[in-house]
């Protein structure tokens, strides 16, 4: 390991400095693209929120689908390199997607663009996941481990709090042609940083064929059936996040082009767009998930905290059973919308540090618990059992908006939510962790 000198702070490592800097400019773009493309899609289609859904399904299978292929060459490539090619070619996709809507500037054409852009994107992000996520026990002390991963969790509040209120602000007072060429030039600022990380890469022999990649998975499969604490983590947090997803990424968008820009008046009208009310729900889930973060970077890494996580899931799911009760009563009930609107505010403050008290332990426990030369392959396999199931969750998630309308949703997601934190608080191996 290169720079593996014991240092006070990991911001003196300078390899851990570029990582986090170059993280920070493509989150920020991704953050921004993201939230337009939401938005932009429901604009365009006539709030068709089935469409909505679709395009995050297909982009999520094409992720899952290329994430095995990333965990193989993670473990056989430099990892910095595989990271900067990736960002190189995501903000030349973006940047060519640009191009095309101003060549054909229909609605349809539009859409098209934006389905081939996030197939190919998210494709490329499946490469790009499981060597990002396994880098920093490469570069970074082990003892230092927990403290990396909870600055970069308060990297990501960050974005959260500042690239989303961008994001709503920039939304509506741009084309959508600058914004999208304001995240190409991220990617690429990212992928200058990510040049410059140095470390030695263990070198695998033989040549990388499609038979040696498959065996590599294999192997990679072999190994992961031995952990069989990460394999409970690993099908909990599936579930979970199936649940969990579609709150942001279909709720919340359909709820605001619906509830709020339909509302005669609400909350601070005179102040916020109904999109910018959006970004004040990021915001607070961004500052809340920064004070845990900024809290566990302090914290000494705990050998076992399996229970702990499972009982801060469960809160998380108390929380959510609240908000679906308050939707219902408030929204749906014709009540005060101004109300829900409080409510799903302190929802999110509550919530979002809770998040960071899963998320940053859950990824300092894989990495100190996996092998090095493993590592990208039990990445990519976490990923795609985390994230498995997400797109046909948001397709789902999609549908049931569309014909049954926001209760339905809260209501099946919570009931999903409190089942799976429940089984994980009494499962033993996960206690073990």
């Amino acid at each position: 390991m290169n720079e593996s000198q014991k240092t006070a702070n990991v911001f003196k490592n300078r390899n851990f400095r570029l990582t986090f800097f170059g993280a920070l400019v493509s989150e920020l773009g991704a953050v921004l693209y993201s939230f337009a493309v939401s938005f932009y899609i429901l604009e365009i289609s006539n709030n068709n929120a089935f469409l909505q859904g679709l395009y995050l399904a297909v982009c999520g299978v094409m992720m899952l689908l290329f994430t095995p292929i990333g965990g193989v060459l993670g473990d056989r490539i430099n990892k910095a390199v595989i990271m900067f090619l990736c960002d190189y070619v995501k903000g030349g996709l973006i940047l060519l997607a640009i191009a095309l809507m101003l060549v054909f500037p229909g609605k349809s054409a539009h859409i098209a663009i934006l389905f081939a852009v996030g197939i190919l994107g998210n494709a490329i992000s499946g490469i790009f996941s499981p060597a990002a996520g396994s880098l920093f026990p490469h570069i970074v002390e082990e003892e230092k481990l927990q403290q990396a991963n909870a600055y970069f969790s308060i990297k990501s509040a960050l974005q959260t709090i500042l690239g989303v209120v961008l994001a709503g602000v920039l939304y509506a007072a741009l084309p959508i042609h600058l914004l999208f060429f304001f995240v190409g030039v991220c990617y690429v600022l990212s992928g200058v940083s990510e040049m410059f990380i140095r470390y030695e890469q263990a070198k695998k022999e033989g040549k990388l064929t499609i038979r040696v990649a498959f065996a590599d998975m294999g192997e990679g499969l072999a190994y992961l059936k031995t952990q069989k604490a990460i394999i409970a983590l690993m099908l909990s947090v599936l579930f979970l996040n199936f649940f969990l997803s579609p709150i942001a990424s279909n709720f919340v968008p359909f709820f605001i082009k619906t509830d709020v820009a339909g509302a005669p008046s609400y909350l601070f009208d005179h102040l916020l767009t109904p999109e910018l009310w959006s970004s004040v729900f990021s915001v607070i889930l961004g500052v809340s998930s920064l004070a845990g973060s900024v809290i566990l970077s302090a914290k000494p890494q705990e050998e076992k905290c399996g229970r702990k996580i499972a009982l801060r899931i469960l809160a998380t799911a108390l929380i959510m059973t609240v908000l679906t009760v308050s939707y219902h009563l408030c929204v749906a009930g014709g009540n005060s919308l101004n109300a829900f609107l409080l409510l799903f505010s302190g929802g999110c403050l509550v919530i979002g540090f809770l998040l960071a008290c899963v998320n940053i332990p859950i990824s300092t426990t894989f990495m100190r618990v996996v092998d090095r030369d493993k590592l990208s392959k039990v990445t990519s396999f976490s990923s795609i059992l985390s994230q498995g199931l997400i797109p046909f969750s948001s397709i789902l998630a999609g549908t049931v908006l569309q014909t049954l309308g926001c209760t339905p949703l809260l209501l099946i997601c919570t009931v999903g939510f409190v089942v799976s934190a429940l089984m994980l608080l009494f499962n033993k191996d996960v206690k073990n962790l």
